[in-house]
């Protein structure tokens, strides 16, 4: 009992499996991942934060007491989680509605956004709803995130030029408002900017730990106050405060929730996407730990508290820094501490190091970030291989461009979702005839030279037989029988690929057979999956079609239709056909 129960805390709080059984081998990987992703998180939290449409402060404190819970609470060992691009932008997207009257309230938005966000997290993963998210198929991915990207990209565009542009998330209005305004660019704002994108780019052809994005910030600071540049207008961060995040209350008014809720849904799903998807990449190079999708949920949920209770903004795992917590030789969980005290020490002593830090810097570390994500292989290679995917892909990347961020993801789940109804309402149906010389049945559509009888209509169908396909099922049926004419006196079923019937599909399927033995033809099942022949029973389908016409397989109900087989060797496997689960 006592053994049950520890399995089950372990279960929830990851960190006690692993924790009691850790490996002094492994520190020097931890210590050294946690301080190169730390050294990371500097410049990318700050950067992300100011993305977001908050100070940058805030994005250091995103990575305090977030990286904290979910090295507690999560599954996989190299995660980094922490604030990232799409979800800074996503933020942004969804606090503009409110038109927030000040920092300060746009803050408690913030704060708000990461409390509903940890709480749809933490309930899905506490109702094991984690295969939500597969409603988000890849092409939908590919193609919000190519979109998201470039409007995350053109949105730096006034801290690189340091122009005036107006927060929006629709590129025909950001693409009109740059036009209006490139005549104003600040050049000498535009020539850090693209030193930042330079070093960040190219600084790691150097060497892969290179630090290029503080290498970044720290030639920006340098600039700045060699050169007095603020005098000539470049713009800096200013005062960075001191000292570790206090707690703070995000806002429970209910009409605020009622705005949040949908952008809050969306980071939730796509956030939890995007870092489940780079957590199993990591996963499948290490094979001493398993991932679990719904504590994975939790573990986020957890994180996104610690965000909303300690002035951060919602978070998620990412892509680029857990490919450098992994390859920096993170072994454990361990890591994402090690980062968070090195942010903590920061907090404390090295604020003041910032003041001079130009904004384009910041965007620059956005924009090569972002870079990435633009993915050009995969509608190249869904023209060719898929074109209801490319489709799908290039309407979600049209629909996030023009419509904005939150109109775009639902628009891919929606169409997701439709794709999935299309293709279940429309199963692949084979009509089978037999190999000559065998016992074995195969398409007669895929291959030459089957035996088909004209007297005989035996068919498969691959799938479950539910209301949305039961009228599809019956056309191609019906359509078969008219092609054969009067002549067929038996339909025989292979049910061996059929994994459920829901109700409309058994009331159907009575009603066709009814019909079917009135007009003088008859009807046999073969293959039947135990829990289809539950389902069959218990809406009388067994006893309607009759015992002595459920079969093992096709070939005894062939054997049985020309009366070759002998009563008593059809009574002795018949139980093996029939056998129900009457519970």
């Amino acid at each position: 009992m006592k053994n049950n129960f520890l399995q089950s805390v372990k279960g929830y709080i990851p960190i006690l499996e692993w924790l009691p059984n850790y490996k002094k081998s492994d520190l020097q990987g931890d210590l050294s991942a946690g301080l190169t992703v730390g050294i990371m998180l500097i410049p990318q939290g700050m950067a992300y934060a100011m993305l977001a449409g908050l100070e940058p402060i805030h994005g250091l404190y995103a990575v305090t007491v977030p990286l904290i819970l979910y090295a507690i609470f999560g599954t996989s060992r190299q995660l980094a989680v922490g604030p990232v691009a799409m979800v800074s932008l996503l933020t942004a997207a969804g606090i503009a509605t409110l038109n927030a009257s000040s920092p300060e309230q746009y803050l408690l938005y913030a704060l708000s956004l990461a409390f509903l966000v940890g709480l749809i997290q933490f309930g899905m993963g506490l109702f094991k709803l984690g295969f939500v998210v597969n409603f988000l198929s890849h092409p939908v991915i590919s193609g919000f995130t190519s979109a998201a990207a470039i409007i995350i990209g053109l949105s730096q565009i006034k801290h690189l030029f340091r122009i005036n542009l107006p927060n929006s998330e629709h590129i025909q209005e950001m693409i009109v408002a740059i036009y209006q305004n490139i005549g104003d660019i600040h050049w000498i704002t535009f020539g850090i900017g693209v030193v930042g994108i330079i070093i960040i780019k190219y600084g790691k052809k150097i060497h892969k730990s290179f630090p290029a994005p503080l290498v970044a910030v720290i030639v920006g600071i340098a600039l700045v106050s060699g050169f007095d540049l603020t005098s000539q207008g470049v713009k800096i961060v200013g005062d960075v405060p001191s000292g570790l995040p206090s707690f703070s209350t995000p806002s429970f008014d209910l009409n605020t929730w009622r705005t949040l809720i949908p952008i809050a849904l969306t980071i939730s799903l796509v956030g939890f996407a995007e870092s489940f998807a780079v957590a199993k990449t990591i996963q499948a190079k290490h094979k001493n730990y398993r991932l679990n999708a719904n504590q994975e949920l939790t573990a986020l949920g957890m994180a996104n508290f610690g965000a909303a209770f300690f002035q951060g903004y919602p978070v998620t795992g990412g892509f680029s820094r857990t490919a450098v917590n992994n390859d920096a030789g993170a072994k454990t969980t361990l890591s994402s501490i090690f980062s968070a005290i090195l942010i903590v020490l920061t907090l404390l002593f090295f604020t003041g190091l910032f003041y001079n830090l130009p904004s384009a810097i910041l965007a620059a570390v956005v924009l090569v970030a972002v870079s990435g994500l633009i993915d050009f292989k995969e509608p190249v290679h869904l023209w060719h291989k898929d074109k209801a995917d490319f489709a799908m892909l290039v309407a979600t990347f049209v629909i996030t461009l023009t419509l904005g961020i939150e109109t775009g993801i639902i628009s891919g789940m929606v169409l997701s979702l439709l794709v999935i109804i299309y293709r279940a309402s429309r199963p692949h149906i084979a009509q089978l005839g037999r190999v000559p010389g065998t016992n074995t049945f195969r398409n007669i559509s895929r291959f030459k030279n089957l035996e088909v009888r004209d007297d005989l209509l035996m068919v498969r169908i691959d799938g479950p037989i539910y209301f949305a396909n039961v009228e599809f099922i019956k056309d191609k049926l019906d359509l078969w029988i008219t092609e054969k004419g009067k002549k067929v006196k038996m339909l025989v079923f292979n049910m061996e690929s059929v994994s459920n019937i829901d109700s409309t599909g058994a009331h159907e399927l009575n009603e066709w057979i009814n019909t079917w033995r009135k007009s003088g033809m008859d009807i046999s099942m073969t293959s039947i999956k135990g829990p289809v022949r539950d389902v069959l029973n218990r809406w009388a389908l067994l006893e309607s079609v009759g015992s002595d016409h459920i079969f093992l397989d096709d070939n005894t109900a062939l054997s049985a239709f020309d009366h070759a087989i002998t009563e008593e060797t059809l009574e002795k496997y018949s139980s093996y056909a029939t056998q129900t689960n009457s519970k």
